[in-house]
Order: structure tokens, then sequence, then C-alpha cells
């Protein structure tokens, strides 16, 4: 019998066995290598960040007298250096995400709510703050930032919830959640991203010029990368698009073509604006997903 190694317990054949998604974090993380999580906002800088209330505790000579004078407000100098990492999820629960084909374990919406709340886990390990917000046909969910174990568990509540509408224009959604979110810091996006491309690239966009870093990870099943259909069917939308009774086989070159270019061109916008682009199928081991991420992003 070959050995098993620590990436086999994270593959979505495995998961799907596992009824709580708290479980199923756990287990995507113990095959993540520890240590690879680097926050972008650590190190010796002492760029001034922002101001916040003064609370009993804090040290006199951080309070900033001159707004003081202008504003008779005791205010708190923070810098860069004093402040962990700030996350948020920006996950997709729209009803496109609940497809899973026929030999998928997971649906895109299962896969992508592992993926979130093993970030998270893995984030809050570290002492970052994880924030979260949900999206279908607009904002649905959103929670701010914070590093409690309540916390995390609220994020899973949220994120095992199974309600859904059919997607709006992603841009639309990307510009309201940049309009809530008042501090820089690192966007995880968990989506499809099915809808016109130049749309979802302006609204990530925002997120850039609001001086966020930016991850896409894009939740794709298996069947439309390949398309691996071979006999007549109606094919349905799932978010109230025309039903479409076609030959597969006749069908597939154009597809591929298509979504080939749609991928293309959502890769090439994400680098045009220093994004990290990431294609997670839902076939694939999610610790073993990650741990890549991570490497290379650590390498970075």
């Amino acid at each position: 019998m070959p050995e098993t190694t620590p990436l086999t317990l994270a593959d979505p054949q495995t998961l799907a066995r596992i009824a709580r998604l708290e479980l199923r974090a756990r287990q995507v993380v113990e095959g993540v290598i520890s240590g690879m999580h680097k926050s972008p906002h650590r190190g010796s800088s002492v760029e001034f960040a922002q101001h916040r209330d003064y609370a009993p505790g804090d040290e006199i000579r951080h309070i900033d007298w001159k707004v003081y004078a202008r504003s008779d407000r005791y205010q708190i100098k923070q810098f860069e250096e004093e402040t962990n990492l700030k996350g948020m999820l920006l996950v997709d629960t729209s009803a496109s995400m609940d497809y899973k084909g026929t030999k998928s374990a997971l649906s895109k919406r299962e896969y992508a709510a592992i993926v979130g709340a093993s970030i998270a886990s893995l984030l809050i390990r570290q002492r970052d703050a994880i924030g979260l917000a949900t999206f279908d046909d607009g904002i649905n969910k959103f929670v701010p930032a914070a590093s409690t174990s309540a916390h995390y568990r609220l994020l899973l509540e949220l994120l095992e919830r199974r309600e859904s509408q059919p997607k709006t224009g992603l841009g639309t959604t990307f510009h309201d959640i940049a309009e809530r979110i008042k501090r820089r810091g690192l966007l995880i996006v968990l989506s499809d991203l099915f809808g016109d491309p130049d749309d979802i690239l302006r609204g990530l966009q925002h997120f850039r010029h609001n001086r966020h870093e930016v991850v896409v990870f894009h939740v794709l099943d298996r069947d439309e990368l390949a398309f691996p259909f071979t006999e007549s069917a109606r094919f349905e939308g799932m978010e109230g698009e025309d039903p479409l009774t076609t030959e597969p086989n006749a069908l597939r070159k154009s597809y591929l073509e298509v979504f080939g270019e749609y991928v293309d061109k959502l890769k090439k916008g994400c680098r045009e604006l220093n994004m990290d682009y990431e294609q997670l199928p839902t076939d694939t081991p999610i610790d073993t997903a990650l741990s890549r991420y991570l490497s290379q992003r650590k390498r970075g």
C-alpha cells in the first residue's frame, strides 16, 4: 500500500466526507507548511498609517498634540510597524457557485468556503485580523476584520450559509466593497468571476486605487475548464440564463476558445494591476494549492 502523505488529507474527495467546515479547514491547515504566511505591511517601516482615539493605557508620548490643539480631542498616531496585517475575504456566494460537476466531490461554493476558512485560520494563528464580505446580487454580509476565536466562528457560520441569488455586475459589487474598506490591507477574492472581464477588472482596479494588495483565486469546476460532455444535452444556466440544447461535440472547440480568451484576459488584467491571480480547479487538493501559492508569495 502506498504511503499516505499529509497532502492527501485535504483532497476534495476526503473533505467531502467531513461535514463541518471547521474540521475541513483544520484538515487543510494541518497540511499547509507553517510559517509561510508573510505580512506585506510588517518590517522596519515607520510610515504613518492613521489616527485613532486615545484609550486608557496608551502612552502619552504617542498623542498627536497638533490634532488636540485643533480639535480638543486626544488622538494616537499609529505607524505601519505597529499594525498587523488586516485581511478581507471576498467570497462569491451567488447561484453559479453552487455548480458541482458529475465527477466533482465539492461544489465551487463549498470549495471556496473551505479555502476561505483555511486562510482565516492561518491568519488568526499569526495574530493577524481577517474579515469577510459575501456577495451575490450585491453585498450580502460584511464583517470587519478581527482576530479572535469568536470572530473566526462567526466567519465559519457565514461561510456555511446556503442562501444565494444570481450575480449582478461584479464590477459594481467590487466598487461597493471598496467604499466600505477604509484601511488598506490584503483582499482575497474567491469567485468563479462569471461576468464581463472589463467590468470585473475595473472593479478590481478600485481596490488597487485604494492601495490594497489583492489576491484573486479563480474557483472553477473541471467541467468548465475541459468541457468533457459528449452526448446531446440541455444546458441550463444557474443564474436565469435561457436553456440551450446542443451537441457538445460541435460546441466544444468554440467553447474552449472563448473560455480561454476570457481567462487570459483576466490573467493579463490582474498582472497589469499588479495583483496575484491563481486558478483553483475544484479537484485540486486545497492544502497543495495553498502551500504552492504561499511558497511563491514568500519567494516574491
